[in-house]
């Protein structure tokens, strides 16, 4: 069923509004890559894997080309669970880090609508098998956890759904070494 352009633009707002927030809060460095888990399905307001929409994948998507933008930062979209969680990201981010090709096209009934947009949104998409990520955001409950950085610090946004979706959120910082005589600042 189509969607209507206000709910689009409603969510597209929520969408950028969100990751703001995460950016400004987790202060990435140009360079530095956000992963993003999304399930279109839930943003509609039905079960995780039932309803994707390109629509709604596509009003996601350019919030989070308008924040790459804005950041200088690498946005790294996980897949569903039928591609193992793995992530399309430009070459460039796969090249820069280092990171292990996988051959694999995401389609919407395995990958998911948000990996199948970034594969059309991308200037030069792969898909990796796993990442590190500085900053994550989870729309829908998509469990990005595992492509995260140690030590993963939760972030409670202000701007928590996106449609009907729950948002949550990360950053990461270094690991405090050293015990109770060590000096951290």
């Amino acid at each position: 069923m189509p969607i209507d352009s206000a709910t689009l633009s409603k969510i597209a707002d929520e969408a950028g509004r969100a990751v703001d927030e995460l950016l400004e809060c987790a202060c990435l460095k140009p360079g530095q890559i956000l992963v993003v888990g999304c399930s279109t399905s839930e943003v509609r307001g039905e079960k995780i894997g039932s309803a994707g929409s390109r629509e709604i994948a596509n009003a996601i998507w350019l919030a989070l080309t308008a924040a790459r933008n804005r950041y200088g930062i690498n946005i790294a979209v996980q897949c569903c669970e039928h591609l193992n969680r793995a992530l399309v990201v430009e070459r460039e981010t796969c090249t820069q880090y280092n990171l292990d090709e996988v051959s694999v096209v995401p389609v919407i009934t395995a990958g998911g609508a948000l990996a199948t947009e970034a594969m059309s949104g991308f200037t030069n998409p792969v898909v990796v098998e796993s990442i590190q990520a500085h900053a994550g955001i989870d729309i829908g409950n998509t469990l990005i956890g595992m492509h995260l950085q140690k030590v993963a610090v939760p972030v409670r946004l202000r701007n928590n759904h996106i449609g009907a979706a729950t948002v949550v959120a990360a950053r990461t910082r270094p690991k405090l070494i050293g015990g109770a005589r060590a000096v951290y600042a």
